[in-house]
């Protein structure tokens, strides 16, 4: 904000010109710069351009306060738009700009809940501890993926590609898992509560600590190289069914 102090008044024109006297050719600057301490005198005098400066001020104050006030709206702005890139492009292959979207809503604590990305080219994208139940990922590249924590319940996982991706503490409970690649993933402790698991590929994957007992089916599942597998868990994955086919996918 700008001090205003009202100045002094200035010489008389006659005084002013004395000090140029010496010089003649100076007498035009001088008049000029004797004319601006006038104006600049008359103006620091005049309370309406103070006026104008603290509403200045002021509109600054109410722009912030409108600012913060609306962010709400610019929120549900932002996640309606990102809302439109994932439908518009459901269906389709390629990436279309739903990772950004995705990866937005969740780190927002957007429910993600009924999500269909399916076929969707999706490599590396992070949602961990995202809320996914009934979500669509069948046929979905998700290679080296992060995600941690998800809830997967009642998901359709079929044929996607988990290859290299972190699952741990996923939650598969009644998920379809047919035919997807996790070669090499990290499940530990993975919940597959009713989990269907038929022709799913395993191998290396790491299954420390994962929730096994109540997997609905497992036939032909390779677990090929399973790694810190619990005790008693190939015996019976192999008598449901599984292969170990070590020359696999």
């Amino acid at each position: 904000m700008i001090a205003h102090q009202p100045r002094e008044r200035p010489l008389a024109w006659e005084t002013r010109k004395q000090s140029a006297a010496r010089w003649k050719w100076a007498t035009p600057f001088v008049a000029i710069e004797w004319v601006w301490e006038w104006t600049a005198y008359l103006l620091s005098h005049w309370s309406f351009l103070e006026v104008l400066d603290y509403l200045g001020t002021f509109s600054i104050l109410v722009a912030v306060i409108f600012y913060f006030s609306e962010s709400g709206d610019r929120i549900k702005q932002r996640h309606y738009q990102a809302w439109q890139v994932i439908n518009t492009a459901q269906g389709k292959g390629g990436s279309g700009g739903r990772i950004e979207a995705l990866q937005e809503l969740n780190a927002d604590k957007v429910p993600l809940v009924g999500v269909d990305v399916s076929s969707a080219f999706l490599q590396g994208l992070d949602l961990h501890g995202a809320k996914l139940a009934r979500s669509d990922f069948s046929s979905a590249d998700l290679r080296k993926s992060n995600f941690v924590g998800v809830d997967f319940t009642y998901a359709s996982l079929g044929s996607a590609n988990f290859r290299n991706a972190r699952l741990d503490r996923a939650k598969f409970d009644e998920a379809d898992l047919h035919g997807a690649d996790l070669t090499d993933s990290s499940l530990t402790g993975a919940d597959f509560a009713g989990a269907v698991l038929d022709d799913c590929d395993l191998s290396r994957a790491d299954l420390q600590g994962i929730q096994w007992q109540h997997i609905k089916s497992m036939n032909g599942a390779n677990i090929a190289g399973v790694r810190e597998a619990p005790a008693g868990f190939e015996a019976w994955a192999l008598s449901k069914g599984a292969v170990e086919n070590a020359g696999g996918q």
